[in-house]
């Protein structure tokens, strides 16, 4: 099926703060038919824009090129981790943070953000990556969120429904939270996965944790979704039952 005009249409800015002709023709056409332009970026924490206050910098200005030199409608964001190649990292949920933050109070750009956490699907880890960077985005003031690209967004079949759940839900959980009580969360959130990122659980493929004819989650997932809710509930996080 073709797309249609209010699809997004979604070209890539390339590291850092570059697009090719190529892209610009795409936008030129899809601006020229009235589409939705969705222009996505994600600068490298540890490349060549540096540290994470180097970075926080590239993505508020990969954010306003997106609009002001590209012309699109929203901007997909999704700082990534040089050497584990994730966004749920700690220096990288502190840089869309606060990069977020900064363009929320200052614009009415519609932003989102991408998520790709180091472990995969039907595992605690992965849900728990998945809601920290909810949390994040959330209370920093993003409009759109966009995943889950589980076990890193590199295997073959490796990303459910249960983790786009996951997303939704530790969003709503946290809308309107102080942000004192969030950054408590996330210190304790993220301190209780980030040293697994060298041996973090693959998972299951979507074909071996999800009945493939009904589309429905495994009774094993959905324990596991219990256990993550469970350990986020201990740590603040007000998810519905």
């Amino acid at each position: 099926m073709a797309m249609k005009p209010w699809d997004s249409h979604e070209v890539s800015q390339l590291n850092d703060l570059k697009i090719d002709n190529e892209g610009l023709t795409f936008v030129a056409g899809w601006l020229a038919q009235g589409d939705i332009v969705m222009v996505e970026q994600m600068p490298i924490f540890g490349g060549y824009a540096g540290g994470a206050e180097e970075t926080a910098i590239c993505d508020v200005a990969t954010t306003l090129a997106s609009f002001g030199v590209i012309g699109g409608s929203w901007h997909l964001d999704g700082p990534i981790h040089i050497r584990w190649g994730i966004t749920t990292a700690r220096e990288t949920l502190q840089i869309a943070g606060h990069a977020a933050a900064a363009i929320d109070a200052n614009t009415d750009l519609l932003l989102g953000n991408q998520y790709y956490p180091v472990a995969g699907p039907c595992t605690e880890m992965c849900l728990l990556e998945t809601a920290a960077q909810a949390i994040t985005d959330t209370a920093s003031g993003r409009e759109l969120v966009s995943g889950v690209a589980s076990a890193k967004g590199v295997a073959l079949n490796y990303t459910t429904g249960m983790e786009a759940r996951m997303m939704g839900e530790a969003a709503a959980a946290v809308a309107g939270m102080k942000v004192e009580k969030v950054n408590q969360i996330l210190e304790d959130l993220i301190s209780s996965y980030e040293k697994q990122y060298a041996k973090a659980p693959k998972g299951k493929p979507f074909q071996e944790c999800y009945d493939v004819k009904s589309v429905l989650p495994s009774e094993e997932y959905l324990e596991v979704y219990g256990k993550a809710c469970k350990t986020l509930k201990g740590l603040g996080v007000p998810l519905k039952e």
